[in-house]
């Protein structure tokens, strides 16, 4: 079976283990389930809130180029993709990538360069809502960040 990833943008939290055994379930040749969720940081307690904001269509558009791109480049045999939008408090799941594969290195390298993605070139704007009521703030890539994904090129 070829690799055709599932992308979700959506406001709902997700289930990881629903989705991982969504991707090995009847399946004999995964022999690699590399996952990763991002969560909510709150760095030294003043965050309440991350909101992030998309373009509907335009996300889903892009984050679907790129996961193609990722089945080109590895061995898949799945990818999932679910993106969180809207109002996130702290603690609280915004993403998810998980990546199959009959080895462990495709799996680990294509869940890599779609986090790599995720955070440097995603249509995805952030925004910090902190506790103290001070005025909210949009959060940049960070220098690091771009770093890394340079490293796909």
């Amino acid at each position: 079976m070829a690799c055709e990833p599932l992308i979700r943008v959506q406001t709902e939290d997700f289930d990881a283990a629903a989705e991982a055994e969504r991707l090995t379930a009847g399946r004999k040749d995964v022999g690699a389930l590399v996952s990763f969720t991002g969560l909510c940081r709150d760095d030294g307690g003043k965050l309440a809130a991350l909101e992030l904001e998309h373009y509907p269509g335009m996300a889903e558009t892009e984050i679907g180029r790129i996961a193609l791109e990722a089945c080109d480049r590895w061995p898949l045999t799945g990818l999932t993709v679910i993106h969180r939008f809207g109002k996130i408090p702290a603690g609280e799941q915004i993403v998810l990538v998980i990546a199959a594969s009959s080895h462990r290195r495709a799996a680990f390298e294509a869940a890599d360069f779609l986090m790599d993605f995720l955070k440097t070139r995603a249509p995805f704007w952030k925004k910090e809502h902190l506790k103290s009521g001070e005025a909210d703030t949009w959060v940049e890539a960070t220098k690091s960040d771009d770093a890394a994904a340079e490293r796909w090129s």
